[in-house]
């Protein structure tokens, strides 16, 4: 810790408390994770262990940066390059609502990050607004990488369902499914676009049955033709649900273009395997940055700005 000295309190999570800090030898601010050890006969948890091995793999423009890892006190210390915001905050702000172009620009951003990660076999699997970071020149950066795992070769390898935030778990989690891929990661990146349209959460349940239903009452109850194998999933025929028609999409996010909806309907499918990839999703150009109200944020053409159907892919 000799080599950092101690500005601030960022805030608290689940894992730690994120403290900001100054690098004595650069000068550099950074947020400094904190995460205790209960039980030091036990180790370095393994959510930990898994955001250190994720993050020393990673290294992209849309990934936030590791820079240190050290033992502090009863603690590990992760330090991070310092990021002011993130996109939960700038997603409610009253006084700022994101235009079209934002939306667009931070999408593009989201998934570059996602792709890149997904290049390297890795599954984020806690993808929400929270855990997008905005930095200090607006580049939104994926963060927490506290549920990642690696993609396993073997197509029998199971893992654990109790991952990603409720409001942003794929349908296949829901139903308990133990053998998954990377399209949890693209249905949440669904549930934030949709979100950023909308400005509230897609499917807001208050647990994981009311959770389901939301979705099923938004797409319809699936079927082994919409959805190969969903009879099979651990918890399918543990609680039954009347038969839902899917919803038009204009009723789940009005007020947007038809462009952006049939671009959310290509995240929001039943099966995995045909959720559109991150890679297949053009990316925009992005101009300088701008001083903002939470720092400085991208500096996005209007919102009268008219996105190419072909952007969408």
């Amino acid at each position: 810790m000799e080599k950092y000295t101690i500005t601030g309190r960022i805030g608290e999570g689940a894992h730690g408390i994120v403290l900001k800090g100054r690098c004595l030898e650069t000068g550099e601010i950074v947020a400094i994770k904190k995460v205790p050890l209960k039980k030091l006969d036990n180790g370095i948890p393994c959510s930990v262990l898994r955001e250190i091995k994720a993050l020393q793999q990673l290294n992209h423009e849309n990934v936030v940066k590791l820079l240190d890892v050290f033992p502090y006190g009863s603690s590990v210390a992760l330090v991070f390059e310092y990021m002011p915001t993130d996109l939960s905050v700038l997603l409610y702000d009253p006084d700022e609502p994101l235009k079209e172009a934002q939306i667009k620009a931070y999408m593009s951003m989201l998934l570059k990050g996602v792709d890149y990660c997904h290049s390297l076999r890795i599954m984020h699997r806690d993808l929400k607004p929270a855990n997008l970071l905005i930095s200090c020149t607006g580049w939104l950066k994926i963060a927490d990488f506290g549920l990642a795992c690696l993609l396993d070769n073997n197509p029998d390898k199971q893992y654990s369902h109790q991952v990603a935030t409720r409001w942003y778990r794929a349908p296949e989690l829901l139903y308990g499914a133990r053998h998954y891929n990377q399209g949890v990661d693209l249905w949440a990146v669904g549930c934030i676009f949709g979100e950023m349209l909308n400005c509230f959460p897609l499917f807001r349940g208050d647990n994981d049955i009311e959770q389901l239903s939301l979705v099923l009452r938004a797409l319809g109850t699936p079927d082994e033709q919409s959805w190969p194998g969903v009879t099979e999933l651990p918890d399918y025929k543990k609680i039954s649900f009347p038969e839902y028609s899917a919803i038009p999409l204009e009723q789940l996010v009005p007020d947007v273009s038809n462009i952006a909806r049939d671009f959310l309907s290509k995240f929001l499918v039943y099966d995995s395997d045909k959720r559109i990839q991150a890679a297949e999703s053009c990316p925009c150009d992005l101009p300088k940055p701008k001083v903002g109200k939470h720092g400085l944020c991208p500096n996005i053409p209007s919102p009268e700005l008219h996105i190419p159907v072909s952007n969408f892919g």
